[in-house]
């Protein structure tokens, strides 16, 4: 409570003589005390992310309006901003370091190939028949398969299907975009490579071992395939010991790191009738939803996840999920800032 007394006492910017402050002005200082409580406030970080839901049944509509509104040729990614109100939703972002947008690609389209600063990934939504081609390699994009396009290698999606494809964008493009660091290249249409990652690191605990030379790949798999994040998730479930939390980390099948450097995305699971009180940690977190149904308190807010929905908590908020199906499991993916709160050190875990 002392600490509270001494940050009310601090003086404000006006108890500064005009001329004074005209003074700094020109020679473009600020004193710092008058702000000190707004940088630095006691216990907890000011947050401007809100938590915030998008309902993907509301959202759909009108991201198939823009398919017939605008050509891709004029849209180069064709995408609708899932945008946190407590940011302005001028900054498009949905938190501090993480930006999300529902794509849309259309039977026949091509999105060109260019490469950017910011880490994407891709979380497919619906639809069968696209590809994401990265760095070389095609990846197929298929419900709930993650791909990664990390900063600086080209990449491009295609469509051969019938219908059309959504996948939900994460990006780490706030914080790029913050550091003035953020631009893209636009370049030709790459050729296609021979393997994927998907395939050589198909089985948990197990890597290809080369005869004559090592992969100096930073991202040696680029698409997680839904179909194993599932079965592993089941497979756990299955043991008496997980009596809890039945969730996976998206890792680098070399290293054992985070997929990314920036973000961190996992793949949670909630046994039928579950109710599940996450810990009250320092990042944001994306809950989006693949399968079931599952409410999710936020603060003093509830929203209700049916399948392809998307919601946000800001850090330091407690958050609780319920598995609203009493016979059938439930599964979220989710994408947190932990990978820089941890690199910054400033990553906390309060219970």
């Amino acid at each position: 409570m002392q600490s509270h007394d001494r940050f009310d006492t601090l003086g404000r910017l006006e108890d500064l003589p005009q001329d004074y402050r005209d003074a700094l002005t020109a020679q473009n200082l600020v004193p710092l005390w008058p702000s000190l409580r707004a940088v630095l406030p006691p216990e907890v970080p000011t947050r401007r992310t809100q938590p915030t839901f998008w309902s993907y049944q509301t959202l759909r509509p009108l991201l198939l309006q823009a398919g017939e509104l605008t050509p891709i040729e004029k849209a180069e990614r064709r995408v609708l901003v899932l945008a946190n109100p407590g940011h302005g939703l001028e900054k498009m972002q949905a938190s501090a370091a993480m930006y999300l947008g529902m794509q849309l690609l259309l039977p026949g389209e091509l999105a060109p190939a260019h490469r950017h600063t910011p880490n994407a990934v891709r979380m497919v939504v619906e639809g069968e028949g696209a590809w994401t081609l990265v760095d070389g390699e095609k990846c197929p994009m298929q419900r709930g398969d993650l791909i990664l396009t990390p900063t600086g290698l080209w990449h491009e999606h295609g469509h051969d299907g019938t219908g059309p494809v959504v996948w939900l964008d994460v990006l780490d493009l706030p914080l790029v975009y913050y550091i003035e660091a953020s631009y893209h290249l636009e370049g030709p249409s790459q050729s296609i490579q021979a393997g994927e990652g998907a395939n050589q690191y198909a089985r948990g605990g197990l890597r290809p071992t080369p005869v004559f030379e090592r992969s100096n790949k930073a991202y040696p798999m680029l698409r997680y395939p839904w179909s194993e994040a599932r079965a592993a998730l089941l497979a756990m479930a299955a043991d008496p010991a997980n009596t809890e939390a039945v969730q996976i980390t998206y890792v680098n099948p070399e290293t054992g790191a985070d997929a990314q450097n920036i973000l961190g995305f996992y793949a949670l699971m909630l046994r039928p009738g579950q109710t599940l009180r996450l810990p009250v940690r320092s990042p944001a977190v994306v809950f989006h939803q693949i399968e079931g149904q599952v409410e999710a308190r936020i603060a003093d807010q509830t929203f209700t996840l049916a399948e392809a929905d998307t919601c946000c908590a800001p850090g330091y908020n407690a958050t609780t999920l319920c598995n609203l199906s009493a016979d059938q499991p439930a599964f979220v993916f989710m994408a947190d800032e932990s990978p820089l709160h941890r690199k910054l050190g400033v990553l906390e875990n309060r219970g």
